[in-house]
C-alpha cells in the first residue's frame, strides 16, 4: 500500500510539473525573442498598472473585475465551460511556502505545506464553482474563475438584480465550503490538527482541511461587502430599499468591518489579513460606484455619452503614428480604418505601450489592435453597452451607424465623467461628447 509521504510526493509532483510546464510555455510565448529582463519588467508594470491605474480611472469596473482581467494569468483547466485561470503570483506563493518550510524544517515540511496550499485552493475553486453553477441557474454565465494568492474570484457576466437570486448565488459558495468541512470533519473524526503543525498521516491532513474550510466558511459569511455575507446582506436590504441604497448601506458596513479587520491585521502582525482588509475596503467602494453608475445611466442612450471627436489612423499606420497622436491629442484609443473608411481595429493605449516594447515605433499598429470588438449603435442603451464592455473585457467600444461607419467611441472614461456629473447639483444635465477617446 502506498505510504502517506509517497502519495503526498506524487500529488505535489504532478501539480508542480503542470505549473512549471504552463509557466515555461507562457514565458516562451511572452518572450518572443525579447530579453527575459524585459519580460519580467513588463510583468511588474502590468501588475501595478491593473491594480492602480484601472482602479482609479476605469470607474465602471469593480476592483474584482479589474483583478480578473489582469494579464499574466493562464488557463489550467476548463470545467463546464468555465475557464479556470491561475495568476503567476500564485506560483510565488507556492515557492514561498515550499522554500520557507524547507529551510526551517526540511523537505517533508515543505512538501506538506505545498500540498496543503494546493488542496486548500482546490476547495476554494469548488467554492467559486458553487457560485458559478448557482448563477447559471438564472441564465448568468461565468466566463472564468481566477485563482490568486488571496483566494478565488468568479467573474460573472452580471450580478443578479433580484434579491432572491442574489441570495441563492451568494450562499451557494459557503454551502459548498460547509459540505467540504463536514466531509473532512467526518474523515478526521472532527478533531483539531496538531498544535505543532506537523502532519504525518491522512487523518491529520483531513483535520487540517476541516479546520481551514470551517474558517473559510465563517470568514465568507461575515457581512463584509462584497464578500458572500455582504452580498447576502445587500439582498436582504433590497427587500426593503431600492438596489442603489441597499448597495450603499452594505458597502458602508463592509468598509467599516474592513477597517476592523485591518486593525486586527496590524495588531496581530498579520500582513495577509491587512492586505485582504484593504482589498475589501476598495472593492466595496468600487462596486458601490459601479451600481451608482448603472443607476445613473438608466434611460440614457449611447449617443448621449459617446465621444464624437477623435483622430483616425489608417490600417497601414505604424505604432509611432499612434504614439504621436497620444502625445498631441491625449487620445487613449486609436481607431484604424481601411481605404473605404470602415473600422478594422481599435488600438488601446495599453496595447500601444506593449507594442512599442515588443516591436518598436516601426511596428504595425494593426498587429496590436483589437479586431474582434462588437459595434454599438447610437440608439443602444448605456446598460447594454456596459454589459458588452464587461463581456469583451475592454474599456472602449466603437459606435457605428446603420451603414457600418464609425461615428463615435463609447469609453470607460466618459462613463466615469457621467458619474461625476450625476453627483453634481442638478444631476447629469450634460455629458461631454468631445474628448480624448
Amino acid at each position: 500500500m502506498i505510504s502517506f509521504w509517497d502519495a503526498l510526493l506524487l500529488f505535489v509532483s504532478l501539480f508542480v510539473s503542470l505549473f512549471v510546464s504552463l509557466f515555461v510555455s507562457l514565458f516562451v510565448s511572452a518572450t518572443s525573442g525579447r530579453r527575459p529582463v524585459s519580460v519580467l519588467t513588463d510583468f511588474l508594470h502590468d501588475l501595478l498598472h491593473d491594480l492602480l491605474h484601472d482602479l482609479l480611472h476605469d470607474l465602471p469596473y469593480s476592483l474584482l473585475h479589474c483583478l480578473n482581467r489582469m494579464r499574466w494569468s493562464f488557463q489550467i483547466a476548463k470545467i463546464t465551460g468555465i475557464q479556470i485561470r491561475l495568476h503567476l503570483t500564485f506560483l510565488l506563493l507556492l515557492a514561498w511556502v515550499g522554500f520557507g518550510g524547507g529551510v526551517e524544517s526540511g523537505w517533508r515540511t515543505a512538501l506538506t505545506g505545498i500540498a496543503v496550499v494546493l488542496l486548500v485552493f482546490s476547495c476554494v475553486l469548488l467554492h467559486e464553482l458553487g457560485h458559478a453553477w448557482a448563477a447559471r441557474r438564472y441564465g448568468i454565465r461565468t466566463p472564468d474563475i481566477t485563482l490568486l494568492p488571496i483566494g478565488g474570484i468568479a467573474r460573472l457576466e452580471r450580478i443578479p438584480e433580484r434579491p432572491s437570486e442574489e441570495m441563492v448565488v451568494a450562499l451557494a459558495g459557503p454551502l459548498v465550503s460547509a459540505i467540504l468541512a463536514f466531509l473532512f470533519g467526518v474523515a478526521s473524526g472532527f478533531t483539531l490538527p496538531p498544535l505543532d503543525g506537523e502532519i504525518q498521516e491522512w487523518s491529520q491532513l483531513c483535520s487540517k482541511l476541516f479546520t481551514i474550510n470551517s474558517g473559510l466558511l465563517l470568514f465568507n459569511l461575515l457581512p463584509v461587502f462584497p464578500m458572500d455575507g455582504g452580498r447576502f446582506l445587500r439582498a436582504l436590504l433590497a427587500l426593503r430599499f431600492d438596489y442603489r441604497r441597499s448597495t450603499r448601506i452594505a458597502a458602508t458596513i463592509g468598509q467599516g468591518l474592513a477597517v476592523v479587520l485591518g486593525m486586527a491585521g496590524l495588531w496581530l502582525s498579520a500582513p495577509l489579513l491587512l492586505f485582504i482588509a484593504v482589498f475589501l475596503f476598495l472593492s466595496a467602494g468600487s462596486e458601490a460606484s459601479q451600481v451608482d453608475l448603472r443607476e445613473a445611466s438608466r434611460g440614457l442612450k449611447v449617443a448621449d455619452v459617446m465621444v464624437t471627436k477623435f483622430g483616425l489612423l489608417p490600417s497601414t499606420a505604424q505604432l509611432a503614428d499612434a504614439a504621436d497622436l497620444l502625445l498631441r491629442a491625449s487620445q487613449h484609443s486609436f481607431p484604424l480604418t481601411d481605404e473605404n473608411g470602415r473600422l478594422v481595429g481599435l488600438l488601446t493605449r495599453n496595447s500601444l505601450i506593449s507594442g512599442l516594447n515588443q516591436a518598436g515605433p516601426l511596428g504595425a499598429a494593426l498587429d496590436y489592435a483589437n479586431t474582434g470588438l462588437p459595434g454599438l449603435l447610437p440608439s443602444h442603451h448605456v446598460s447594454h453597452a456596459c454589459s458588452l464592455m464587461q463581456q469583451f473585457d475592454t474599456s472602449v467600444l466603437p459606435v457605428l451607424d446603420v451603414h457600418g461607419m464609425l461615428v463615435g467611441l463609447f469609453t470607460a472614461e466618459n462613463l466615469g465623467e457621467l458619474m461625476v456629473m450625476e453627483h453634481r447639483p442638478g444631476g447629469a444635465a450634460f455629458v461631454r461628447k468631445e474628448g480624448d477617446g
